[in-house]
Formats: C-alpha cells, sequence, structure tokens
C-alpha cells in the first residue's frame, strides 16, 4: 500500500507526452517517496557518490541484487528518473522495461514502452517476451505484429518469444506463418527457434509433425534434440526417444544435464532397467551430474525397485532438493517400506528442507494402512500447519489415506476441508471412498451433490458410484447421463457399467455395453467373462473367452479363474486341462488365485487325485483351495480323507476360513456324525465364526440331517442376518422334521426381511405342505410361486404336490397333476405316485405307475419291489412271480436294511 502514491504519479507521468524529463521537481516529488521504504541501496551517501549519472551502466549492475519485485522497480524507476535523461538512455529504459516485465507489472510496462520515441529491436523482444511469460499470449501476437507493421526486423528471439505464444494459445495458423517468415529470413538453423517450433507443432498438431520439421532443420543444436526427445517422451514415443537419442550420438552431439531426465523417463516407461543402466553411465561420462539429472536417476531406480541403488545414488549426491527427497521417499512407500519412508520424511524435516504437496502425497499415502490412524492424524496436523489442506491434490491424498484406513467420517472431514477448491480429482476421491467402505447411499447422494453444485463427473467418478450400484433403476439413469455427457467410449466406463449390469442379474444388457466399447481392454473382457460365469451362464463365458484369445489378448489371472469356475460348473475336465496348460505357459499356474482355482475344478470334474496333487504342489495354500478340495472329498463319498485333510492343515496354521468349515460341516452332515459336527461348531465359536452366514447356513442343515431340530434352530438364530441359502436351510429342516407352521412361518419372516424366494426354497415350503397334509395352503404357494416370482416349477415341485395329494389319498387328482405337467415326468414324479398307490392299495394306477417307471429306463431294484409288493397285497401272485424274475433278469438285488446302532 505504501507504493499507491507513487504508481498514481508514476502513471501520470506514463500518460503525459509532454512531459519535461528534467524537471527538477517532478524527481524531487519521485524522490521523496524512497523516504517511505527501507532503502535498498544502503548508505545513501556511498551509493550517491558511485552511481551518477555518468556511471548508469554500475547502478543497474548492482542493483539487480536487490531483487526484481514491483516495489524495487519502482525505486528503481524513481531513481533513475532522477539521475539521468531516461528518454536518451534506451539502455537504462531498456533495463527498466524488462524490470516490469520480470516483476509481472505489465501495465506499467505498456505505459513506459509507448513512451519510448524509437524502440529498437530489444525493446520489442522484451515487450513480446514479457507478455509471453505472463501468460498474456494474445497481447505477445499483438506486440509482434505492431513490430512487424514498423519495419523492425526480428531476431531468433523475437521469434522464439511469438512461437511460444502460438504454442499456448494452439495457434497453428499464425505459428506456421511465423514459421514462413523464420525460413525466409534465415532464422531456421537457430536451436532456440527449432526448440520453440518443435513444441509448436507437438502441441498443436501431433508428434509426427513435430519429427517431420525436426528432421527438415538443420541437427546441430543440442537443445533442439533435447526438445524433439523431451516431445517424443511426453507424446508416450518413449522407443521413438531412445532411438532419437541413438542418432544424436551417430550425430556426434554431445548430450547435456537437459538430455538425460527425458531419456530414463522414457526407459522407466518401457520398463527398460538395463537401457536405463546405459544413460546412467553415459550421463556420468558426459559429466552431467546437476542435481536435476542426479534425481531423474533416484527417481528411475526407485520405479523399478531397486531401492538399495536410489538410496546409494541419493546419499550420493552434494545437493538434495524438495524433488530428491520427494523420489526417494515415494520409492520406498511404492515398495512397502513405510517405517523407512517416514524416517527419511523426518530428516527431511529435520535438516530445514522444504516440503512441496507431492512429498505430502508420497507420505499420506504411506499411512494409509489399517492401524496407522496416529501416524495419519500426524501428518494431517503438518498439512493444516502449512496450509496445503486446500491444495486439491493433498486433499485427494488426504481422503484415500483415511478410507484406506477405514475412517469413512474423517474422509469426509478432509474433503470438507477443501470447501470451493474442489476438482474432480477430489470428487471423484471421495466417490471412491465410499465406494471401497460399501456405502451406496452416500455415494448416490454425493453424486447428485456435485451433479447440483454444476461440477461435471469425470470416467472417475461415474465408474466408482457404478461399482456399488445394485439398482438397476439408478443404474440405468447413469447410463443415460453416460451416453449423454459422451462417456459411453471410455473403457473405465463401460466395464463398469457392464459390471452393474451384470450384479443386477441383466446379464443381456451387459453384454449389449460390452460390444459398444470400441477398443477393449482386458479388464473389459475379463469382467464380462466373469459376469456370464458367475450368472449361470458358464458356457457363454468359455465362448467369450475363446473369442478373446482370438483377438489375441492376453488374459490375467482373474480372467482364468472365471472361465475355470466356468469349467467347474460344465464339468468340462478336458477344457479345464488346456486352460491348465496354458495358464503354465503364461507362468501363473502356480499363482495362489489361480492354483485355487484349478484344484476347485479338478475336485468338481472328478479328477480327485490331479486336484490333491495340485494342491500339494502350491506354494502358498489358501482357505478357498482347501475347502475346494474337501468339498471334493465329500462330494465323492471320501469323507474320512477331507476330514484328515483339515486336521493336517489344521497343523500348518493354516488359516482357515467360514468356507472352508462349510465344507467339513458338509462332511459331517453326510456321515450323520452330530459329534464331529458339535466340535466343529465349538471350534467355530473360539475362531468368531459362529455369525458367519455360511457356517450358519451348514450348521443348520448338519443338526438337522443328525435329527436335532433344537440345535439347528440355535445355529440359526447365531448366525447374522441370514442370507437366502440360510432361511431356506431351516425351512427345510423344519420341512423335514414335520414342522409344517414353523417351516411356513420362517418364510413369511424371510419375506418381510426383504430376501426373495427362489425355487430350492418353494421345494422347503411344498414338503412342509405335504408333511403336514396342507393341501390348500401347497397349491397356494405354488402358485405364487409361479404368478409372483415367475419360477417355472421343477420335477421337485410336482413330486411334492404328487405326495401331498398321494398321502391324502387324492391318488387321481394326483394322476391328474402329473399329466398336466409343463415338463415330461420323469422317474421321480411316477416313483412318487407308485409309492402313495402303494400305501392306498390301488393297484391298477400303481401298474400304470410302474409301467412308466420301466418305460423311462433301467431303474433300481426299488420299483420292483414297490410293484411286486401292491400286487402281493390284491393276492396278484403271477404277477409278484413275473415281477421278481424281471428283477432277477436285469442283474439287480434288493440292498438289505441296516441299523446305524448297530455300528
Amino acid at each position: 500500500m505504501m507504493f499507491c502514491p507513487f504508481r498514481m504519479i508514476l502513471m501520470n507521468y506514463l500518460i503525459n507526452k509532454k512531459f519535461n524529463w528534467k524537471s527538477s521537481q517532478l524527481a524531487n516529488r519521485f524522490s521523496s517517496s524512497l523516504a517511505f521504504v527501507e532503502n535498498p541501496f544502503g548508505s545513501c551517501a556511498k551509493h550517491e557518490e558511485k552511481f551518477t549519472f555518468s556511471n548508469p551502466v554500475g547502478f543497474l549492475r548492482d542493483y539487480k541484487f536487490s531483487g526484481k519485485s514491483v516495489g524495487n522497480t519502482e525505486i528503481l524507476h524513481a531513481h533513475l528518473l532522477k539521475t539521468c535523461d531516461l528518454q536518451s538512455d534506451i539502455f537504462s529504459m531498456n533495463t527498466l522495461l524488462d524490470w516490469y516485465c520480470k516483476s509481472a507489472d505489465m501495465v506499467i510496462a505498456y505505459k513506459l514502452f509507448d513512451t519510448i520515441a524509437l524502440p529498437n529491436l530489444v525493446s520489442w523482444n522484451i515487450m513480446i517476451s514479457g507478455c509471453d511469460h505472463n501468460s498474456m499470449f494474445e497481447k505477445s501476437l499483438e506486440m509482434f505484429r505492431r513490430m512487424h507493421f514498423r519495419g523492425v526486423e526480428p531476431d531468433e528471439f523475437s521469434y522464439g518469444s511469438v512461437l511460444s505464444a502460438c504454442s499456448a494459445l494452439r495457434a497453428p495458423i499464425f505459428g506456421k506463418q511465423v514459421y514462413a517468415l523464420v525460413t525466409k529470413n534465415g532464422f531456421l538453423s537457430s536451436g532456440y527457434v527449432q526448440t520453440r517450433m518443435v513444441d509448436l507443432f507437438s502441441k498443436n498438431c501431433n508428434f509426427k509433425e513435430a519429427l517431420r520439421f525436426f528432421y527438415d532443420a538443420s541437427r546441430d543444436n543440442v537443445a533442439c534434440w533435447n526438445a524433439i526427445i523431451s516431445v517424443a517422451v511426453k507424446s508416450g514415443e518413449s522407443s521413438v526417444a531412445l532411438n532419437l537419442f541413438r542418432q544424436m550420438h551417430h550425430a556426434y552431439v554431445m548430450p547435456n544435464s537437459y538430455t538425460f531426465p527425458s531419456l530414463l523417463t522414457a526407459c522407466g516407461a518401457l520398463k527398460e532397467l538395463h537401457i536405463g543402466r546405459g544413460v546412467h553411465g553415459r550421463a556420468i561420462k558426459c559429466g552431467a551430474t546437476d542435481v536435476f539429472v542426479e534425481t531423474s536417476i533416484v527417481d528411475f531406480y526407485a520405479k523399478f525397485g531397486c531401492m538399495n541403488e536410489a538410496f546409494r545414488q541419493f546419499s550420493q549426491m552434494q545437493v538434495h532438493n524438495v524433488v530428491s527427497w520427494t523420489a526417494i521417499i515415494s520409492g520406498f512407500v511404492q515398495e512397502d517400506d513405510i517405517i523407512f519412508a517416514l524416517k527419511l520424511f523426518k530428516n527431511m524435516r529435520a535438516i530445514g528442507q522444504e516440503t512441496n504437496n507431492y512429498t505430502l502425497t508420497s507420505v499420506l499415502s504411506a499411512c494409509a494402512k489399517p492401524g496407522m490412524i496416529k501416524e495419519a492424524g500426524e501428518i494431517h496436523s503438518l498439512v493444516l500447519k502449512l496450509g496445503l489442506n486446500l491444495d486439491p491434490k493433498v486433499g485427494t491424498a488426504l481422503i484415500h489415506m483415511y478410507a484406506k484406513i477405514g475412517e469413512l467420517g474423517l474422509s469426509e472431514l478432509a474433503f470438507g476441508e477443501i470447501k470451493n477448491k474442489k476438482d474432480q480429482c477430489t470428487w471423484a476421491a471421495m466417490l471412491s471412498s465410499f465406494a471401497q467402505n460399501q456405502n451406496s447411499r452416500r455415494a448416490v447422494e454425493l453424486f447428485l451433490l456435485m451433479l447440483g453444485e454444476g461440477v461435471k463427473p469425470d470416467e472417475y467418478c461415474i465408474s466408482s458410484v457404478l461399482s456399488i450400484m445394485n439398482c438397476l433403476f439408478l443404474g440405468s439413469q447413469i447410463n443415460g447421463y453416460i451416453l449423454k455427457s459422451g462417456l459411453v467410449a471410455d473403457v473405465s466406463v463401460g466395464c463398469s457399467l457392464l459390471t452393474m449390469y451384470s450384479k443386477c442379474g441383466c446379464l443381456e444388457e451387459s453384454y449389449k455395453v460390452f460390444q459398444q466399447i470400441p477398443a477393449k481392454d482386458y479388464v473389459s473382457w475379463s469382467s464380462m467373462i466373469s459376469g456370464f460365469a458367475e450368472h449361470g451362464y458358464a458356457y457363454r463365458s468359455l465362448q467369450l473367452f475363446k473369442e478373446m484369445l482370438y483377438q489375441e489378448i492376453e488374459p490375467d489371472n482373474i480372467t482364468l479363474t472365471s472361465t475355470l469356475a466356468a469349467c467347474s460348473d460344465l464339468c468340462f475336465l478336458k477344457t479345464g486341462k488346456e486352460i491348465h496348460g496354458y495358464a503354465l505357459r503364461l507362468g501363473i499356474g502356480t499363482n495362489i488365485v489361480v492354483g485355487g482355482a484349478l484344484v476347485n475344478m479338478y475336485s468338481n470334474c472328478g479328477g480327485l487325485n490331479i486336484a490333491r496333487t495340485m494342491f500339494d504342489t502350491l506354494p502358498q495354500k489358501d482357505a478357498f483351495a482347501l475347502s475346494s478340495l474337501v468339498s471334493g472329498y465329500a462330494q465323492k463319498g471320501l469323507i474320512e480323507e477331507s476330514l484328515l485333510l483339515f486336521c493336517d492343515m489344521r497343523q500348518t496354521d493354516m488359516t482357515v476360513d467360514a468356507f472352508t468349515i462349510s465344507s467339513i460341516l458338509g462332511a459331517a452332515a453326510v456321515l450323520y456324525r452330530s459329534d464331529i459336527g458339535a466340535q466343529l461348531h465349538a471350534y467355530t465359536e473360539k475362531l468368531g465364526l459362529q455369525a458367519a452366514v455360511s457356517i450358519g447356513s451348514s450348521l443348520v442343515t448338519m443338526y438337522s440331517k443328525c435329527g436335532s431340530i433344537e440345535d439347528c434352530q440355535k445355529a440359526f438364530d447365531d448366525a447374522e442376518k441370514p442370507d437366502l441359502i440360510g432361511w431356506t436351510s431351516i425351512i427345510v429342516s423344519y420341512a423335514q422334521h414335520g414342522k409344517g407352521a414353523e417351516a411356513l412361518a420362517s418364510y413369511e419372516r424371510m419375506r418381510k426381511e426383504g430376501i426373495q424366494p427362489d425355487a430350492v426354497t418353494f421345494v422347503g415350503i411344498l414338503l412342509a405342505c405335504s408333511h403336514n397334509g396342507l393341501v390348500e395352503e401347497a397349491f397356494f404357494y405354488f402358485n405364487s410361486m409361479c404368478q409372483d416370482y415367475n419360477i417355472k416349477p421343477g420335477y421337485h415341485h410336482y413330486a411334492c404336490l404328487v405326495d401331498l395329494l398321494g398321502r391324502s389319498g387324492r391318488l387321481r387328482d394326483a394322476e391328474s397333476i402329473i399329466y398336466k405337467m409343463l415338463v415330461q415326468p420323469n422317474a421321480l414324479i411316477w416313483g412318487t405316485l407308485l409309492a402313495a398307490c402303494k400305501v392306498h392299495g390301488d393297484f391298477e394306477l400303481g401298474k400304470l405307475a410302474a409301467k412308466k417307471i420301466l418305460e423311462l429306463g433301467p431303474s433300481d431294484a426299488g420299483v420292483y419291489v414297490s410293484y411286486s409288493n401292491i400286487c402281493a397285497d390284491v393276492g396278484q401272485w403271477e404277477e409278484v412271480t413275473k415281477i421278481r424274475n424281471s428283477l432277477k433278469g436285469t442283474g439287480m438285488k434288493k440292498e438289505p436294511g441296516w441299523s446305524l446302532s448297530s455300528y
């Protein structure tokens, strides 16, 4: 504020065209303003003696050390007005003009420039360059036009500055006009002009245009080589950048400190550690060892995970800056060496090294670990102390850190601290935090708030919202927004959208989205294959996998896991073996995820020996592989093997999860061994897994099969939020134990919980009605299944109805139901009717049922025995003899009964 009066006087002076430069009165007015500021010249007497009108050059040379602030520039201006004739001294005027430009006071610079009667080339260059450096690019072009119209011939610096402005303005037409002047006036060989032209073509045309210009121009200037190499790296053409460096070497152009950082970045992008080491050696040979090259070397080794080498290079640096500290800290964070990364940060702070937002984002990502809430809070406090909490990058890192720690409330607090400086990355980070913590309601609310504030969501925001979207209605609306905003072609958005439709069960819509993605990556292929595999479309999943291979897209371990799951569902052992071989060729056959999927596939497809061999050869065994093998043994009746395997794994201290114990409980249920089941139940309580839904369902089934309905009920009550399988298990258990009222009551409770029944649930309901003679209720639930839930009745549903009518003595109604079935009756249906005919002594209908069963193909001995008993009950002994002779002819034998108590 102290310079305001002075600035008014100065501007009046610049506007007044009749100003008398030797007016002592005005000079005194300028000099009086110096009394309000600290004298930048030290002793006034000393400088008055040293800096006189006869020695302005010495004055300007020494004055540069006081700094080019606006205030100091105005003081210099006042001093020059007092001590020399500015209008006749073009050197002083240009120097003063340059200082105003460099102190970003372009208003005064323009006024001062207009007072110069005959500005020379330097004057014009200062103004063109000053406008460019102060982002006044259009003014820079205007100055160049004025200069050209005045007939002043530009030099290489004029062209370089105006080309820089053209690049910034994205004005290729004007840039090409300047290029024509450059060529015409013979400045094409200038390295400064060539550098600017390369930058212009790369930003406003494309890299190929820039490269074409580079090859057309003379290539004996290192600055031009540096420019084209840098542009190649920035354009993602890292291979071209390294090839250009080879050409530079063959052209005998010596690289400098500006060459090597770009080359090391290119090596990092191409994952070429060996070539990068060569570039490092060349930098040493060329003597390019300034702080920028050394920092690039540290960053290069850190990105490859060579932290010993990176730290050695860092320790050998004579000078460290904030970039080198950030590079080494980020490297240790990337390698998950959090303790040493934080130790380095502490050392950095201890020596007084400045900290910027990039350093803090690296440190914040280091603290994004469960259990590091204390360290996270300390770094957050430092962020507030440094005033960087309003920086969007730092704010975004804070949000991510707290989300990964699990402190969603603190993530929201960090989001609120950014206030009105939120960018798209900040919004995306908060949406991602809600997604990571499965808080779909808050994610949707934030997304709507974002739209309400006029912020356009980018692909990351939309992908985060879609990742946890399980509501088809809202998902379809977001799909409409995607189409409207033109993001439908984005791979990440398309992948998230097709995953959302898959989760909602809309596989056809999901596949339509997949087909609309123009450039499918392996993630989109994997998502679609997984969607088909997880929703019962195993064959289509395998077809899509084959198509993926035809497109020469290499699958990852997630894709292979999904295809192996499809093979498991279809029992395609041969295809599974082929995928196993392919996984070995890719080098991921023993990957923990793929290995577990292979064990599961071989177990379900009957290849238990291969499954066990695969399991034994896995370098790391997880709970999924163990539970898969245990289930495979149990399904094949090898109960002892499954239990022994579980005991062996317990002795190795391998982590046992809920699914493994569920598999073991299934084996115990097959053996009807409630003692083993009770021990496993106690073991789950010891592990704190009794509330797991899968364990609850398995315990219900196990206790039910062992005849303990009370323990069955207790296990169900212990389960936290039972899912559909849990509810179905308790309903079936009640039904099998003749507790029809309890089964129907459980069904109504399940509906109130908002859980949709499936076909298996209705089998349990109809079974409960059958065992309790609830005919009307059975038909009510059967019709509800068909009409309310659109479930097509299967053989077990019809068998329950036939059994119910048979128990009630309504055999003709049961026969009528069979003839009205939507599917062809099988042996189960006719066998159920046959059993009812035996109970009620209906010889004719029983004979019909037996005949139908035998027509369907070979059956078990029970059919012959049941039919024989019906005939014996009505005295048809000749028929009994025929039936028994037929049984002997088939080679089948009636299995003798046995009692578990005899064991």
